[in-house]
């Protein structure tokens, strides 16, 4: 599983890093950003989690 960070739908509301922190975190402009360029498969349901619960949809699956 590939994600990534659509960084103008990004609202820096940290939902995404507090749900899944072994994959995002905050990039040099306050912008959540994907740090793995495969997500760990034993974190992919929370990440899959951290999709679902982005309010402005600024995480995709690739």
């Amino acid at each position: 599983m590939q994600v990534l960070v659509d960084p103008d739908l990004c609202i820096e509301c940290g939902a995404c890093i507090d749900t899944c922190p072994e994959v995002f975190d905050w990039d040099d402009e306050g912008k959540a950003h994907v740090m793995v360029k495969e997500v760990p498969t034993e974190v992919e349901s929370t990440c899959q989690e951290a999709v679902e619960s982005c309010p402005t949809e600024a995480i995709k699956e690739v």
